[in-house]
């Protein structure tokens, strides 16, 4: 079983947070084959406020995205000095199965194959699902700031949180923290998504060893 997690760009505005996560996350490691993905966070927060200063083009806003995810990916092994960072899935893989904690750094992956469309609408959460389906993970978990998908702002009155949730529904209704494009590789790949809050990194323990708590399942059906 390999497990693929992005650990989202919002949590580390909270370096307490970020840093027992990561620790939490190496030892998980030691009885489950993981692999991260990081987010894009405020490297890639710049890259969209050049994108409207300068009309940047898409294509060359895409590169730059994908390269910020790379920078917090060594942001996130600095922290995590027992992981190791890589271009290479077959590496990651390698390292998973010996139980050492890799990094991907996405940027020659997608570039070689240049897989999703060029635009604002595929995010960090689309490559990670590229990034798990080609390693064929059994799971692909997102850790955010947020405890899960909701029917509208969670900071409003009147809102749920999803236990589970089709990616279909996902697809026609737009809901939650997720980008525009994921549902379709979901869908496409048959691929598992859980939304978790990272700043609780037992949640991510209970994915793993496949108990309930606090977090959105997204079928692909």
């Amino acid at each position: 079983m390999i497990v693929v997690i992005k650990i989202g760009g919002s949590l580390a505005e909270d370096q307490n947070s970020l840093v027992r996560l990561c620790k939490e996350l190496i030892t998980f490691s030691k009885s489950y084959p993981i692999i991260i993905v990081p987010g894009g966070g405020r490297f890639a927060d710049i890259v969209r406020h050049l994108y409207d200063k300068l009309k940047i083009s898409d294509e060359i806003a895409h590169k730059m995205a994908i390269l910020a995810m790379d920078q917090y990916g060594l942001l996130l092994k600095d922290i995590m000095k027992e992981a190791l960072p890589t271009y290479s899935l077959k590496n990651a893989l390698k390292a998973s199965k010996r139980g050492i904690l890799s990094i991907i750094l996405p940027s020659k992956i997608v570039f070689s194959s240049d897989p999703l469309e060029h635009s604002w609408r595929v995010t960090s959460d689309s490559i990670s699902a590229f990034i798990a389906s080609s390693l064929k993970a059994e799971k692909l978990i997102l850790a955010k700031d947020v405890d899960g998908i909701f029917t509208a702002d969670p900071k409003k009155n009147d809102v749920r949180m999803f236990r589970s949730i089709s990616a279909n529904k996902l697809l026609k209704e737009k809901l939650g923290c997720v980008d525009e494009f994921l549902p379709r590789i979901l869908i496409e790949k048959q691929l598992t998504c859980y939304v978790v809050n990272g700043k609780h990194p037992s949640r991510i323990r209970s994915i793993l060893e496949g108990e309930r708590d606090i977090y959105t399942k997204i079928n692909p059906v």
